[in-house]
């Protein structure tokens, strides 16, 4: 995206599988929230091929991070190289396989006319399933990875709009500063989660007269943080049901979590 690497040397992120009849298991509507919420904006970057301004820093890091001239690395075989101490599991001859088709058959015939139609379709799809994950999650994403991807696409997609200068200010929600510097949490927060065990904690060991006050707020904070309604059109969006429950963190994450809701209902139950 900022022009650091080829887009060639990457192996296919094709958006056109959100097209698919959703019957199929390949159909990322199947995939596990975070794989999905991640593949949304990679597949979409990978669609557009964006590339930021080529500025002088730009093509200084080039120089810098390449043993070679820029212009002479060999793309295609980048795409499959990997230092050894990071190949956590080699790739299996049917993923090879896959890789090959997708890279050398599948993504060029996407790009021609008048399939590349198909694209253009696929790209307006997952851009209206990002704006609905932010707002459902009223800009702040599953995690900082989906969170900050999605908010490039809405810039890419139109850098005055107003779903970009919404997700501005919720960066925050992921940085705080600890003693050694800024730090990126990897969930907005675990709030409903550990006070919900912090009240059980305090009224298992008798300590609830003395610590009314701090146990009536945190009753108020359970209570404001319940979701008390379903997203519109969830079916439509792969997305449960949610009224009721509770999240990790707060109600504007958006996103329902099991064990949260039964223990934040165990707490109102059984404490309250």
């Amino acid at each position: 995206v900022i022009g650091l690497y080829e887009w060639s040397g990457n192996n296919s992120i094709i958006p056109e599988l959100w097209l698919v009849p959703h019957i199929l298991p390949i159909h990322p509507g199947r995939f596990w929230c975070f794989c999905r919420l991640i593949y949304m904006p990679m597949s979409y970057l990978y669609g557009k091929k964006f590339v930021g301004p080529i500025t002088p820093t730009i093509l200084e890091l080039r120089k810098e991070l390449y043993s070679v001239p820029y212009h002479e690395v060999d793309w295609n075989k980048a795409r499959d190289t990997c230092a050894k101490e990071d190949l956590r599991y080699p790739r299996s001859l049917l993923q090879n396989v896959i890789w090959t088709c997708l890279n050398k058959i599948v993504e060029p015939a996407l790009n021609c006319w008048p399939v590349n139609k198909l694209r253009d379709k696929a790209l307006k799809n997952l851009m209206k399933h990002m704006h609905y994950e932010d707002e459902s999650t009223k800009y702040i994403g599953i995690c900082p990875i989906d969170k900050a991807l999605g908010m490039i696409c809405c810039w890419i997609d139109d850098p005055n709009s107003d779903a970009f200068k919404l997700h501005l200010p919720r960066i925050y929600d992921y940085l705080w500063l600890a003693e050694d510097g800024m730090k990126a949490q990897v969930y907005d927060g675990c709030q409903s989660w550990e006070i919900a065990f912090i009240v059980q904690a305090y009224c298992s060991t008798d300590l609830v007269n003395e610590f009314a006050p701090t146990l009536r707020k945190a009753h108020e904070f359970i209570k404001r943080s319940q979701i008390l309604e379903d997203h519109p059109d969830s079916e439509a969006y792969y997305r449960h049901r949610s009224k009721g429950s509770w999240t990790l963190s707060t109600a504007d994450n958006g996103w329902s979590v099991s064990d949260c809701t039964a223990e934040a209902l165990k707490v109102k139950i059984s404490y309250f």
